[in-house]
């Protein structure tokens, strides 16, 4: 494990690495591109496809909590097991993911410390077989909303003290785009940022090997743009995955408490009609 944060929720690769024959432990892979995991993965990993296996093709919403219990039941998941996520882009859909499993009731769950890149590069074993495993009983729970913002309680937080954080790119929080190249398709009908958002990438909380900063860069981080000031704090991104990430740092890692994703994120806000926006550089 890796200490310095709050919560214990993190392993190192040599852990991993050393767990791969655990029975007790199931690895799961979820990528930004789901066709790397056909190209190698950790051994013994199950992948799940973000966009294809955990979210309703019609709604763009989560599966219901039946449907998520019975599709980690299917792929030999069991609620006893502890469940190590990983994935590439520094981890964007598997604290995602993470995220996900906690909404359902799932708190036997951890992240690697670090991508698939890292793995890979660091000359550590991996497979291009897909795993099987027996059926198992997966139990997931009603969602647990004091995670998760929907987007009434964003409109009405512009009001109150609770702290906005865009981890978007500054060219997405200024309006300069709407979504950065190639996600066009995920874009929204405007540009800008939700009034009183505070600008903090989530790329800021990593280091170039995709590896977390220390508990005191990342209180320093979200500190210095007040974000620690407040009681609660909302992320949100584009679709939900990159603050997922902050809210894994700011929930897990730095341990504050009342700290909620907005899923829906800019695909949704940036296409309401009569929510405020804002454009330029400005925060909070």
């Amino acid at each position: 494990m890796v200490s310095g944060y709050e919560k214990d929720v993190l392993v190192e690769a040599d852990w991993l690495e050393q767990h791969l024959d655990d029975e007790t432990v199931r690895i799961i892979e979820v990528d930004e591109n789901p066709q790397l995991y056909a190209e190698a993965h950790i051994p013994g990993a199950i992948g799940f496809d973000w966009k294809e296996d955990l979210q309703d093709p019609v709604r763009r919403d989560f599966l219901s909590h039946d449907d998520f219990g019975a599709l980690f039941s299917s792929r030999g998941v069991s609620s006893d097991h502890t469940i190590v996520v990983y994935g590439d882009r520094n981890n964007w859909f598997a604290a995602y993911t993470y995220w996900y499993l906690k909404y359902y009731g799932h708190d036997n769950v951890l992240l690697l410390n670090g991508p698939r890149e890292k793995w890979i590069a660091d000359g550590r074993a991996t497979s291009s077989e897909t795993p099987s495993y027996p059926p198992a009983r997966f139990d997931a729970k009603p969602g647990d909303e004091a995670i998760r913002a929907h987007r009434e309680e964003v409109l009405a937080a512009i009001d109150d003290s609770t702290r906005l954080v865009d981890v978007r790119s500054p060219a997405e929080f200024s309006g300069e785009i709407i979504s950065p190249s190639g996600y066009e398709q995920e874009g929204a009908q405007r540009a800008g940022h939700i009034p009183g958002a505070a600008s903090i990438p989530w790329s800021q909380a990593v280091e170039e090997d995709g590896t977390f900063k220390s508990a005191d860069e990342l209180r320093e981080l979200y500190g210095s743009k007040g974000v620690l000031d407040g009681q609660d704090i909302i992320a949100y991104c584009r679709i939900g995955e990159r603050s997922a990430h902050t809210w894994f740092v700011l929930h897990e890692l730095l341990g504050r408490e009342h700290v909620k994703n907005y899923d829906g994120s800019w695909t949704e806000w940036g296409s309401l009609v009569g929510v405020p926006i804002e454009t330029g550089p400005g925060a909070r």
